[in-house]
Formats: structure tokens, sequence, C-alpha cells
């Protein structure tokens, strides 16, 4: 009985791992579309896209030849991954998971439709569906978005206008996303807001959040469904944070700085390790000096 319970318990383990390991899309986001159709332009876009930002850990697609992590990162072109819908692809590369960073922040919409433009590139039986377009009567390609300062509400004020019959109307209703552009990556600033009747969305800014020396923060608007928007964002320069020095990078001892700035600690224990080495050189030799002299003390001729 004991070793049935025993069985029973590792299986259960197996099947908790295997479960653990299973990446669920919500449905909403696995029936996602790309709002453009996948070319040879695109797929040469992805494909530096891919090199720049995914190489290093999933490798050369179509060769298996990933960095060697625990699990090791999935080969884009194997059958397995080629099962993702469009949507599950985009949704994996944005949110992350795992030793699996996040690329929402770092990469746009239409940089991500790129990248999974370049997958559908190593599968010969893939067929392509594209997002319907929004409704009629707004021309996405000539939507402009206008970011000011409400200094008295101390709110970032964003204007959303498109051309419609030959004039620029409010565009309402669109979910906007305001971000602080940070070293790496974009800062979230508070949640989306909507775009109201006139066409504006006012976003509450923080009163701690650091600007450059001068206070200046670079701020960047983007629709949070580009598919019914199209590629539209718009950044600005506003001086609305706390004055503060960052240093650059390279500025301290680092382990990847030049060779005058390596740690302190790096070069006492590189130096501390070329002399232990030599001075147990010495002692061997000195010991070899010694054993062949008291050979020669020993065995006189």
């Amino acid at each position: 009985m004991k070793r049935i319970f025993v069985l029973l318990y590792l299986l259960s383990l197996f099947v908790f791992a295997s479960s653990a390991q299973e990446w669920i899309v919500p449905a909403e986001n696995g029936a996602k579309l790309s709002p453009f159709a996948f070319t040879d332009s695109t797929r040469k876009a992805g494909s530096d896209l891919y090199n720049l930002n995914c190489k290093s850990c999933h490798g050369d697609p179509g060769k298996n030849n990933p960095v060697k992590l625990v699990p090791p990162p999935p080969d884009p072109a194997s059958e397995k991954m080629q099962k993702n819908s469009d949507g599950a692809f985009f949704y994996k590369v944005a949110e992350g998971r795992g030793l699996m960073p996040s690329f929402k922040n770092t990469l746009s919409a239409a940089d991500t439709w790129k990248i999974i433009s370049y997958f559908r590139g190593f599968n010969d039986k893939y067929v392509q569906e594209v997002a319907k377009k929004p409704a009629p009567g707004v021309s996405l390609e000539q939507a402009i978005m206008m970011l000011t300062w409400e200094n008295e509400k101390k709110q970032v004020k964003v204007e959303v206008t498109s051309l419609k019959e030959g004039t620029r109307q409010p565009v309402a209703g669109a979910e906007l996303k305001l971000f602080a552009k940070r070293y790496f990556g974009n800062l979230q600033v508070g949640e989306a807001r909507s775009t109201d009747s006139q066409g504006i969305a006012l976003f509450n800014f923080p009163e701690t959040l650091p600007g450059d020396s001068t206070g200046m923060v670079q701020i960047l608007v983007k629709p949070t469904d580009e598919n019914a928007f199209g590629e539209v964002n718009t950044m600005a320069s506003m001086k609305i944070g706390i004055p503060t020095y960052r240093p650059p990078l390279n500025e301290q001892r680092a382990l990847w700085n030049v060779n005058r700035k390596t740690p302190i600690w790096l070069l006492s224990t590189y130096i501390f390790s070329v002399l232990a080495v030599w001075a147990l050189i010495v002692y061997v030799m000195l010991q070899l000096r010694l054993l062949f002299k008291s050979g020669e003390e020993n065995n006189p001729e």
C-alpha cells in the first residue's frame, strides 16, 4: 500500500508540474488579430527586432539553439509554438512570464506584430486573418494627439482629434495610457483614461516622480487598443518632475566599465590571486631545491 501511495503522490506531482508549465492565454487576448497584413517588409522589420530583443535567449528560429536555461526558451519556428494563435503570440511577448520578460513597455504593438510576422514566415501552412477596420468615418492615419500641462490641476491633458469629412473633429471614447520614459522601458503613469465627447482625457501626474537635472520628463501617450486606433503615439518633454541628477551608467566602478574603473574588490582579488600563485610557485621551487640539496648530502660522490 505504501508503494501505491508513493506512486500516486509522484504522479500527482508530475501532473501538477505539467499543468504549472502550461501558459493559458485569456480567450479575448488569444482572438486578437494584427491590424495590418504580414508582408516581406514586415517580416524583415520583425527579423531585425527579433535579433535585437529575442535572439539572445531563443536563438535562431528553426535551429533549436536557445540559451541554456531551465526550462529552455522555445524555438518560435517549432511546431508546438506555431500552434499559438497570433493573439496568443502577442499576449506572451507583451506580458511575459517567469524568465520571459514583458515587452509591453519596450516594444510598440506594431513592432510586436512585426516580430510575429517574422515567426509566421517559418510556417508554410499559415494563413493570416487581418483585424477588421473600426467604424467608418474616422481616418486613423490622420489621428493626432496633443499633450499639454494643466498647472493648476497638476494634470496632463491629452486631446485626440482625427480627420473626418475634411475637418478635424474630436475622437471620443479612445482609451489612452500615459507613460514616463525611463532608462529601461516606459513607466505607466496612473490608470488608462478614455477621452470624453470633446476628445480630451486628463491624467493625474504624481508629484514625486523624478525628472532630469532640470525636472524635465519625457511623456508618451498611446491608445490601449492600437488595433482600433492604429499606431498613433505622441511624445513630449515637460518640466513637471522633481529635478534629479542621474549619474551616467559608466560613472561608478562596475564590472562592465573600463579598466581604470574596475571595482576595488575585483582588482584586489585579482592582485591577491596573482601574488598567491607566484608565492606558491616560489615555495615549490624552494622545496625542490632543498630536496635536491638534501639528496646531494645523503649521497656524496
